[in-house]
């Protein structure tokens, strides 16, 4: 049995801000934003809660650049692009086309549930 949590308001402006932008935000990132309307809020009030998002679906963890783990809260699966010269993380609307992969994928070693896509390259303003 699921118990109901006690609402926060640093909790829900946490999710909000993480939902108000395509950025893909590191803890830092959202941290530093909100500091100013909540000065007691801390770094590790962020991490904890964006766990929590996590284990309950609410966001993703895309990947860790430059030493800082980012997140996403659009959770239906899609592709990411990682620009390797400034940490850029952006959306990806297609993938290009690799053939059929539908139904569940298998092979010798297990039964694939899910597949995280991450493409890295330059960003068009570091190609720049």
């Amino acid at each position: 049995m699921k118990t109901a949590r006690k609402y926060s308001r640093k909790r829900e402006a946490i999710l909000k801000t993480l939902r108000s932008t395509k950025a893909h935000p590191s803890a830092e990132w959202i941290y530093a934003r909100l500091k100013p309307t909540f000065p007691d809020l801390s770094l590790g009030t962020v991490y904890r809660n964006l766990s929590l998002f996590r284990t309950e679906g609410l966001v993703t963890s895309v990947a860790t650049v430059k030493g800082q783990e980012r997140f996403d809260a659009q959770v239906i699966p899609h592709p990411h692009f990682i620009c390797d010269s400034c940490g850029k993380v952006l959306d990806m609307d297609m993938l290009p086309d690799f053939g059929p992969a539908q139904g569940t994928v298998g092979f010798d070693g297990g039964e694939v549930e899910y597949c995280e896509i991450l493409f890295h390259g330059k960003c068009n303003d570091c190609k720049q």
